[in-house]
């Protein structure tokens, strides 16, 4: 009988003992998934933000600036630095907004500026000494002509230098000096239409110059 009895205890001890096992593994297994969860979720986020950040670079990488220089009725004329497709407004504050005397009559203040732009703010009751560019829709913006409306000189395109360029209706020093690469990588222009293959030379950029470029 002794022999059951001690054969029986020894049983339910190795029951138990199973039983404890069984249980500690199904604790380690919990705080082990637990654990894996929070690694898992720890990295979900950590990705997220890495992606917010990058996101965040390329749109930086994006925003380009341009120079325009704005002169006349301003408490402070000179180059000031924009946002690309910034307006004559956003110039105006750049250089401390305009005199009492500003004339705004002949002036859009929500044209679109490109690089290289010369503004000219009038006074009030001041002769139109400033040529005008007129654009599609009728504005206009007053910017300092450098050729005579009558017998102008014509500028060729294909032998131009950077200062001849310069002197072209909003062609600044940056774009001027596209056009010389241009033409060395691609050989000169055919006609005067193609210099809008030219980087930073859209249709209205290109209707403010034709009529003082050529090609030879």
């Amino acid at each position: 009988m002794r022999k059951i009895e001690k054969l029986e205890k020894r049983k339910k001890e190795i029951f138990l003992l199973v039983i404890i096992i069984i249980v500690a593994i199904g604790m380690i297994y919990s705080i082990f998934s637990e654990k894996t969860e929070n690694i898992e979720e720890i990295s979900s986020v950590q990705e997220e933000e890495n992606n917010a950040v990058s996101t965040n670079n390329i749109i930086e990488e994006k925003i380009q600036t341009i120079m325009v220089h704005i002169m006349g009725q301003v408490n402070y004329p000179g180059v000031v630095e924009l946002q690309e497709n910034a307006r004559i407004q956003d110039a105006i504050e750049a250089a401390g907004g305009t005199t009492s005397e500003a004339d705004f009559s002949k002036i859009n203040l929500a044209y679109i500026l490109e690089d290289g732009m010369k503004i000219y703010i009038p006074k009030i009751g001041e002769e139109e000494k400033q040529a005008y560019i007129t654009q599609d829709s009728g504005d206009t913006i007053i910017e300092e002509n450098k050729k005579e409306e009558e017998g102008k000189l014509m500028v060729n395109i294909n032998t131009a230098s950077k200062e001849e360029l310069e002197s072209l209706p909003g062609i600044g020093e940056a774009i001027a000096t596209r056009i010389i690469n241009y033409r060395k990588e691609n050989g000169k222009f055919s006609k005067i239409e193609d210099i809008q293959n030219v980087s930073g030379i859209g249709e209205a950029k290109y209707n403010n110059i034709k009529n003082y470029i050529t090609v030879k």
